[in-house]
């Protein structure tokens, strides 16, 4: 059975390629809104982190009718961390977008989602967007998608890939470069000549491989996946079964059945083989089992997905603040709630840690757990999380460690500072080339030396540099890396600042709080320039006394603090800090707050040593 009234797709590309805002486009001219219908841009990112950071953090399902032809979209995410929805989602669909962007060219996350692509042997239209660029360089970035595509061991099909050239802002698409269609016609047509329709048994037995997990307050959880055989009705009894044998399969009712059109989830009585289905009522069921009926239970492999390569340790807040700003603060709760992303997340792993209020998490990269504690400090959880650190392997008896290909875009002048900065931090480079008034460079750096780079790399390209970096495999331990050249300041007592106790400490470094923030002892208060810690007395006041002296009197001059962003306090931590996470703040601390006990601590340790 050939369903030639469907065809499914994915829209795969790097971070800020332009897939969501050409997602708006194929909506808008597919028919999805009124004429005079309000649209607010980037209407896929749903989610306020999404629209905070302008990043798509989740795979989305939409749909569009061109003629008599649905074409159901997945809108992917670009980021690097966040490659496990779009590995997952690639069985739901027939073919890919790979959008590309006219200036930048094919990006290390480019590389990493067609490579998933080419291996499922689907077929990919190749889209250059944002051609209206002022710094386009159409000619030699289509060359370098075809080198990549033979790099990638592309089949001659593949390498026969029909090329668009299109701005998704304006929503004008061609297949000639010099001219451009006022509308995206052509790309709507080339999606239906040249991506298959569905095809399989339509009137075997109920087979469905479940792609993706939603939640919802009232129904539960919602599983979604295409159907690959057979058909489902609402209400239908099936049978839930896992590939890899973790458990037995096990009986569930098909409650609600809903399918994708448009931005709405419109309830249908039956659906057949190549449609994208979501189901409610099965309450147990996970990502990757398969969905089938009762006389043949018969369940699909499931992609395998890639593994994390970072950890942290999220434990529950001991500080002296504990409890004044959460809602949800127990280890209990903490666990539910991390165990509970694992279900919709494949990408993460969690695992109970040596103690009862602490739990191992492992993720792609810093952004990807970074997400997740932003996500949990808005729904009220409280916590405190660890230094990231990086998952060795032990291969062949020895230590290897992951390592990422990092791609670094920056002005000429900064090309010094960033190499040496890289060497440090054991970077090895492979290529170097100019890029318009810019530099490309090209290095392969342990995961390990990524930590923590990011504000110094910001910095050192006066904001202007561009950083994007991709997993590429493990290699051997390349020794050392000193992550941090700064030292803490330390709250030496508890209280409320002043400016007086501020004043006085200013002097020994950069102060990240303000007056009248309420620290305890052992709280990190601002940073020192020497690599050694120092206590500070900021809630000292100044003594009165009836003597007065030209000049004593003058106002304080302090300066404004430097606010850290969730991002960059994990960038600072050092092994023996720790970050409080609540709704309201976050916290740099000591794991020891005791001054005395920290000072005996690292005196034993130099005595060890």
């Amino acid at each position: 059975m050939v369903r030639n009234d469907l065809r499914n797709i994915a829209i795969i590309a790097h971070v800020d390629h332009g897939k969501t805002t050409l997602v708006d486009e194929l909506l808008k001219q597919g028919g999805v809104y009124r004429e005079n219908q309000v649209v607010e841009e980037r209407v896929m990112d749903n989610n306020d982190l999404e629209r905070e950071r302008g990043i798509t953090i989740l795979a989305k399902n939409t749909s569009v009718h061109y003629g008599d032809v649905k074409i159901n979209i997945v809108d992917t995410p670009g980021h690097a961390d966040f490659s496990g929805e779009v590995e997952r989602i690639m069985e739901m669909v027939n073919g890919v977008i790979l959008l590309v962007d006219a200036a930048e060219g094919p990006m290390p996350q480019t590389r990493f989602v067609l490579q998933r692509a080419l291996e499922m042997n689907h077929r990919v239209i190749i889209v250059i967007n944002k051609i209206d660029r002022p710094d386009q360089r159409i000619g030699e970035v289509v060359d370098e998608v075809l080198e990549l595509l033979m790099d990638l061991n592309a089949s001659e099909e593949q390498l026969d890939s029909p090329i668009i050239y299109c701005s998704g802002r304006a929503g004008t698409a061609s297949a000639d470069p010099d001219h451009q269609d006022p509308n995206l016609k052509v790309l709507f047509e080339t999606i239906i000549d040249y991506i298959p329709a569905p095809e399989g048994d339509g009137e075997g037995e109920l087979q469905m491989l479940v792609s993706s997990i939603d939640y919802n307050e009232y129904v539960g959880r919602i599983a979604i996946g295409r159907i690959q055989r057979g058909a489902i009705r609402q209400n239908q009894e099936v049978m839930i079964s896992d590939f890899h044998g973790k458990h037995a399969p096990y009986k569930g009712k098909a409650v609600n059945l809903y399918q994708i059109d448009g931005l709405k989830r419109v309830a249908v009585e039956s659906a057949m083989m190549g449609d994208i289905v979501c189901i409610s009522g099965l309450t147990e069921v996970n990502i990757g089992e398969t969905i089938t009926s009762l006389t043949a239970v018969e369940p699909l492999p499931f992609t395998k997905i890639s593994e994390p390569t970072i950890e942290m340790t999220f434990s529950v807040n001991d500080s002296p603040f504990a409890g004044k700003e959460g809602k949800f603060v127990t280890s209990r709760q903490l666990r539910e709630r991390l165990y509970r992303e694992v279900l919709k997340d494949v990408s993460l792993r969690v695992r109970d840690g040596e103690s009862t209020d602490s739990f191992l998490v492992a993720g792609r990269g810093e952004m990807h757990l970074s997400i997740l504690i932003e996500t949990m400090r808005r729904e009220g959880y409280e916590f405190s999380v660890s230094t990231p650190r990086v998952l060795y392997k032990e291969i062949d008896g020895k230590r290897h460690e992951p390592v990422e290909r990092l791609v670094i875009d920056i002005p000429e002048e900064s090309v010094g500072a960033v190499m040496q900065k890289i060497s440090q931090r054991k970077g090895e480079m492979l290529q170097m080339a100019p890029s318009g008034s810019r530099m490309r460079l090209e290095y392969l750096i342990p995961s390990r030396g990524l930590l923590g780079y990011r504000s110094e790399f910001l910095t050192d390209t006066r904001g202007e540099g561009i950083m994007n970096s991709i997993f590429e495999g493990y290699e051997p331990f390349k020794g050392e890396v000193t992550r941090r050249f700064t030292g803490s300041l330390i709250a030496f007592e508890a209280g409320d600042a002043v400016a007086y106790g501020l004043f006085n400490a200013q002097d020994r470094g950069t102060l990240f709080i303000g007056p009248g923030t309420p620290v305890y002892e052992g709280m990190v208060v601002g940073y020192s320039p020497k690599l050694e810690d120092i206590a500070v007395n900021v809630c000292r006041k100044k003594q009165m006394t009836n003597m007065r002296a030209s000049g004593s009197d003058e106002a304080l001059r302090l300066v404004p603090p430097r606010r850290l962003s969730l991002e960059e306090a994990l960038e600072f931590l050092a092994d023996d800090e720790l970050l409080e996470v609540t709704p309201q703040s976050f916290r740099l601390r000591k794991r020891t707050l005791s001054n005395t006990m920290r000072l005996k601590e690292q005196s034993k340790l130099k005595k060890g040593n």
